[in-house]
């Protein structure tokens, strides 16, 4: 404040100084000289616009940081996971569990998700308001996040409670109440929750496709989630048996990152988890399913719809394949940013979408190799045409090095936006845990695409993007997509019925 008052007292003692200085006069002119001689230049006009003509230089690119995870095992088998950094005083507390909805029984969809959820419903002789309350003193809440391969469960605490939110943790972990009366209200939470999804589109076309592209007897072939008619059978002896089954120290990772060391980790880590038993054991890889060509367009009915969701895919591979990192650079160009092909085609081109992607998801087993987007309802064929036709322009149109720079910049560069918190910090080395992935993963990925080559691309592009393997589902109005899609050709209309909701039970 003070050097402010100084410079703005400096600038109004300088304007006073040019107002009072004596001004020289100007001496009078007889008019315009007529004497021969050379005329000045005149000074050239500045276009104010000139500066478009040349687009600004870009900054050198910082320097890719990787973060550096540590691993250590206590001998009743207990993986714990460290990432140290000590910018702030916060410490990411969570634990990562290796088994998720693809282990749910069949016809029991959801169980995972429940299981995991009723954890935080009570612990060690704490009620659901009582164990939040416990939370809540420490000045933070739990989250937990579920998924095909596991479960994520922790909290952000200052560096000063991180004892205290572990001793909560560890009950939650190791002394879950399960209480009948807690179960039974989440259960009509979370078949709540399935009956708004039901009127989702997006939903309806996930459901659809994972059961089209694995099958509904494969670990993936389901929404985490579950469906109404498969979580209304699920009981509390179920949660029960789930978690006995599946949660015990070799299919556990303590997964502390921020102001910690390893060294510390593991101490607390024996404190709390040092005498802990159980038979749970870690699940297999879910094995990869078959490839069949398309045969049929499944879709699922919803009239009066204004748009058409078009979802496109097939088994794409594992995490730690060879082809990962060259499969995200394909994928990318083909429609995984704002300049990929799809997206111009689809939204900049014909102005059918707001916008298309396209993805691979590579999981402890073969994960889903995605397209997608949401077409005006009017142009519902003309779109699932273009799909189709950039899928065979990949083969037509090879991957040039202009596509493929901006594709392996925006992979690369957005690597430190997974770090940037110590929650992103947990979660990622919580994936290396689910995905049984070595400890310089991230580093081996960067590298991956960095040395992926425009050919490698091209081979894996036409390799996983050919067009006859991609199942099609779309969820739309079904005169609109027979009226459109039929004359197409590209295989046999097949309607897939919403699922129903359960009756509630008396």
């Amino acid at each position: 404040m003070r050097r402010l008052f100084l410079a703005v007292s400096t600038l109004a003692l300088l304007a006073a100084a040019c107002r009072s200085a004596p001004q020289p006069t100007p001496e009078p002119t007889s008019g315009p000289s007529t004497a021969p001689g050379p005329q000045a230049p005149a000074t050239p006009s500045t276009d104010p616009e000139s500066f478009r003509d040349q687009p600004p230089t870009a900054s050198p690119a910082p320097e890719l940081v990787l973060p550096r995870f540590e691993q250590a095992v206590l001998d009743n088998g207990l993986t714990v996971l460290v990432s140290t950094r000590k910018e702030l005083p916060l410490v990411y507390v969570g634990t990562a569990f290796a088994a998720g909805s693809a282990t749910d029984p069949k016809g029991k969809w959801g169980l995972a998700d429940l299981t995991y959820k009723m954890m935080l419903e009570g612990a060690a002789g704490k009620d659901t308001l009582a164990l939040d309350q416990a939370f809540q003193n420490l000045g933070v809440s739990p989250s937990v996040s579920v998924s095909s391969d596991g479960a994520i469960l922790g909290v952000r605490v200052l560096q000063r409670n991180t004892e205290a939110a572990l001793a909560l943790i560890t009950q939650v972990v190791r002394q879950p109440t399960f209480s009948p009366k807690d179960f039974e209200r989440r259960q009509k939470l979370q078949l709540a929750e399935l009956v708004r999804a039901l009127g989702s589109p997006g939903f309806l076309a996930q459901r659809a496709f994972l059961d089209v592209v694995f099958g509904a007897a494969h670990p993936y072939g389901h929404p985490t989630s579950g469906l109404p008619e498969t979580v209304s059978g699920v009981t509390v002896r179920d949660v029960k048996a789930f978690y006995e089954a599946n949660v015990g120290p070799r299919t556990t990772a303590l997964v502390m990152t921020g102001d910690i060391t390893l060294e510390q980790a593991v101490a607390l880590a024996k404190k709390s988890f040092g005498d802990w038993k159980g038979k749970a054991v870690l699940p297999p890889v879910p094995p990869a399913p078959p490839t069949p060509a398309r045969g049929q367009v499944v879709f699922v009915p919803k009239a009066g719809l204004d748009q058409t969701i078009v979802l496109m895919g097939r088994p794409g591979i594992a995490a730690g394949h060879a082809d990962e990192s060259a499969l995200d650079l394909a994928t990318t160009v083909f429609g995984g940013f704002f300049g990929s092909r799809l997206n111009m085609n689809l939204r900049e081109d014909k102005g059918y979408s707001y916008g298309a992607n396209s993805g691979s998801d590579a999981r402890l087993g073969v994960g889903p190799l995605t397209a997608s987007s949401s077409v005006r309802a009017d142009v519902t064929g003309a779109a699932v045409s273009e799909f189709v036709n950039e899928l065979k322009g990949l083969r037509e149109r090879p991957i040039t090095p202009r596509e493929l720079e901006p594709a392996r910049e925006g992979l690369i560069r957005a690597f430190p936006g997974s770090f940037e918190s110590v929650e992103g910090l947990g979660a990622s080395a919580s994936e290396l845990f689910l995905r049984r992935r070595p400890l310089d993963e991230y580093a081996r990925t960067v590298a991956g695409l960095e040395k992926a080559t425009p050919a490698e691309v091209q081979r894996v592009a036409e390799a996983y993007l050919g067009p006859d393997a991609m199942q099609i589902v779309l969820v739309g109005d079904p005169e609109v997509i027979q009226q459109q899609v039929e004359p197409l050709g590209l295989g046999k209309l097949v309607a897939r019925e919403p699922a129903k909701t359960p009756a509630p039970k008396p």
